[in-house]
């Protein structure tokens, strides 16, 4: 930073923060509180869910890890050429928070936010010093929760490799034990490996103190990549070792003991292991150090002095770049309070209640099944449809299932890619298919055609994610298009439909697709009342 005039602290006398380029500093942050207030309100939100739990603290941990690589760095007094660069990163910044906005993403609000931090710090310290400051301002991303996409992909991978591990854990011990899925059956009881069980819980802040404990190390750069990638096993071998002493609890003194053991151990008791093995495996890596160095030289646990670096406050000069950034932050939060309400446009539909019972020859046979209250909350749907189909002359019947949420921006819909293996179910197969021509639909129809199998068991699974008239395969693709929606029209509704069929062990695929695309075909005449494609 460069030092401002003197005059101004002389005449006034006010100390560290009387000074114009503090006040620039001060307007900008106000301006870009107002603008991401939506993205921080998320933050706010998600914190309180237990993965997320840690995130208060990041923000801090960010700070203290500036003010300490700011010591390295001694204040450099006059003007700067090289701020620039950091406007153009808070320009990039708002646009992406205004994409956010327009598209009702919260989420890419709250990333806007953190490009928007690394951009007033280059405006502060100019590009040649404050692109040394990335460490601290990437730190700040294990704050954010993940997308629901990704989250409930990683979330499933992760329950079962806990639940494999952890099966293979007690079979060590001699525990008879079956695993169906994430489902570990004990003979007496069965213990159903849930979301809570995953372990991500534990990852995320063990990933942000790894992250740390790389950025403090002093040694070669592989040994601070194998410190970082290390929480991700480290959490995971945790994880299934408490599902293995859950395990033995419950054969051992039954499932009353099982509720106190896992509020026990769930939080900071599996935490604090992590941290230990963390620190274990630093002691292993300095036995290849090519310096022989102790664990707390290694790691650079030094803070003198970081509290005396908030006084360099006083250097921070009004520039022109300053300046700028908080007149483009002032009009672009000016801009965002002006805009009409965009949320909640949700177009008029029929409930599923009131769907036909016949589809062509198919009729609905049964009442309508209804979900569990877990499964249903796990959903999280607006409204939802399971029912079986039957034909008259045809042995094997087909199961309709669909799901509309009103608004997708919150949670959303979930693969069945992803839900599908967690009841037990492989699958052997599955392939994006685009049956436009075939349907003789004017846009793009695109589905998921999979077989799935548990034991002996097959299955045929037609289904894909519904956005108006959009027929999508991929899950990805359907959130892009929810992005682009929300900003074209406000618009974040959208559905999935999933067609099954067993596939008998004396019929062939083509029979099983045959079914389903003749009930598919009868399906497309009354499914606009449901899921709106206008």
């Amino acid at each position: 930073m460069s030092f401002p005039s003197s005059y101004l602290s002389d005449r006034l006398g006010v100390g560290v923060l009387a000074n114009w380029g503090m006040f620039w500093l001060l307007l900008a942050i106000v301006a870009a509180g107002v603008f991401f207030s939506s993205g921080i309100n998320a933050l706010l939100t998600a914190w309180q869910l237990p993965e997320y739990s840690h995130g208060p603290l990041i923000p801090v941990l960010s700070a203290l890890m500036f003010l300490r690589e700011l010591k390295q760095y001694p204040p450099e007094p006059g003007p700067k050429s090289d701020r620039w660069p950091g406007v153009l990163l808070v320009v990039f910044a708002l646009l992406l928070g205004t994409l956010g906005i327009l598209s009702n993403i919260d989420d890419i609000v709250a990333y806007g936010l953190i490009l928007w931090v690394g951009g007033v710090l280059l405006i502060s310290f100019g590009w040649k010093t404050g692109k040394y400051f990335w460490p601290p301002v990437l730190h700040l991303v294990y704050m954010l929760p993940l997308p629901d996409t990704l989250y409930y992909k990683v979330s499933t991978y992760l329950q079962f490799m806990s639940s494999e591990l952890g099966v293979w854990f007690l079979r060590l011990m001699s525990v008879p034990v079956f695993l169906d899925g994430n489902i570990i059956d004990l003979g007496v009881t069965k213990l159903h490996v849930a979301e809570a069980c995953s372990g991500l819980r534990y990852m995320f802040p063990i990933l942000s103190f790894s992250y740390i404990f790389a950025v403090l190390y002093q040694g070669p750069k592989w040994h601070k990549a194998v410190l970082l990638v290390s929480a991700v096993p480290i959490a995971i071998v945790m994880n299934s070792i408490r599902i293995a002493l859950a395990g033995i609890i419950v054969q051992h003194y039954g499932l009353d003991w099982l509720e106190g053991f896992t509020h026990f151990f769930e939080g900071w008791v599996i935490f604090l292991c992590s941290i230990v093995i963390l620190f274990g495996l630093a002691r292993l890596m300095l036995l290849l150090h090519p310096r022989k160095m102790s664990l707390s030289e290694a790691l650079d646990l030094d803070t003198s002095h970081v509290a005396g670096q908030v006084t360099r406050l006083k250097y921070l000069r009004p520039s022109a770049a300053l300046i700028a950034a908080a007149g483009i932050g002032i009009s672009a939060a000016a801009l965002v309070q002006s805009l009409p309400e965009r949320g909640g446009v949700v177009p008029e539909r029929e409930s599923f209640v009131l769907f036909p019972r016949r589809l062509g020859e198919w009729k609905q046979t049964g009442p309508r099944q209804i979900l569990t209250s877990g499964v249903e909350r796990s959903l999280g749907a607006d409204d939802y449809h399971q029912i079986t189909l039957e034909r008259p002359g045809t042995s094997n019947s087909v199961g309709l299932f669909m799901a509309w949420y009103g608004d997708q921006t919150q949670g959303g819909v979930h693969s069945p890619e992803i839900c599908l293996p967690g009841a037990g179910w492989e699958i052997a197969w599955l392939e994006r298919t685009d049956i436009t021509e075939r349907m003789g639909s004017t846009t793009p129809f695109r589905i998921n055609r999979a077989i799935i199998q548990k034991g002996e068991v097959r299955m045929m699974v037609y289904y894909w994610f519904q956005r108006g008239p959009r027929r999508i395969a991929w899950d990805f693709a359907a959130k892009y298009w929810l992005m682009v929606d929300g900003v074209r029209t406000g618009r974040t509704d959208g559905a999935l439909v999933r067609l099954t069929t067993l596939i008998s062990p004396d019929e062939g695929e083509a029979e099983a697709e045959a079914r389903l695309m003749e009930v598919l075909e009868a399906l497309q005449a009354p499914l606009p009342r449901f899921i709106p494609e206008d």
